[in-house]
Parts: C-alpha cells; structure tokens; sequence
C-alpha cells in the first residue's frame, strides 16, 4: 500500500457531478481540560463509484483534481438504507432551512413595506 492518506467518512452531498461531499468526524480529547471533543471536516471527493447520501466511503489523498477538490472514493463501505438516507437528509435541511427561513422573512417583511406607502400614494391620488 502507498502512504497516501486515507479517511473513513459519510456522504452528505451528492448533488454534484461526479463529486461527493465527505464528512470526517474523528473523537479526541483536549489537551487541558480531558473533555472529549468531536470533530467534523468537511472534504470534496472525486467520486465514480456512484456513492449517495449517508454511505460510509473511504477517501484517499490524490492530486489536486479542482479548485477544492484533492480527494477520490476509494471504495463503499456500506451503502444507507432508503430511511436512513431521509433521516439524514432532513437532519442536514433543518439546519439550513432556519437560516434560510429567516432570510426569506426578512425579504418579505422588506417587500411588504415598499409596497404598502406605493398603495396608500394611489389611494390619495384618486
């Protein structure tokens, strides 16, 4: 084998062509206060095995293949079940859609107020 670096990780992303998201999660303990910590990193990988969201891949170290992009799929380990994968997908859109949600508001409440003095203006002039 050669020393590339190889992780173990999960596919969170699959909405690219031929390039999943792989998240590396890896446990530790600090080096002060003993409390374990958890780790996430986030890795682009070049895939071409057809790896979805929620498999467990295996990534190695390669070239650089993009701007961002400096890891392959190596192999599947275990592909998700249909209801994992929902799970997993629905835990990652929770997290985006309040932030978006709240943007999206916050557009509204905007649009909503440029409108309303445009109205009463027509109002007055009829």
């Amino acid at each position: 084998m050669n020393r590339r670096r190889r992780l173990v990780g999960v596919v969170v992303s699959d909405k690219m062509q031929k390039t999943v998201v792989v998240m590396v999660t890896r446990t530790l303990r600090h080096p002060l206060y003993q409390k374990v910590i958890h780790k996430r990193r986030k890795f682009k990988a070049h895939d071409e095995l057809g790896a979805r969201v929620g498999d467990v891949v295996r990534i190695v170290e390669s070239r650089p293949l993009s701007k961002t992009k400096r890891w392959v799929v190596e192999s599947i380990l275990k592909r998700a079940q249909a209801a994992e994968r929902e799970e997993l997908l629905e835990e990652l859109a929770e997290v985006g859609v309040e932030q978006e949600w709240a943007e999206i508001e916050a557009e509204l409440e905007g649009a909503a107020q440029e409108s309303a003095p445009a109205q009463e203006g027509e109002t007055q002039a009829e």
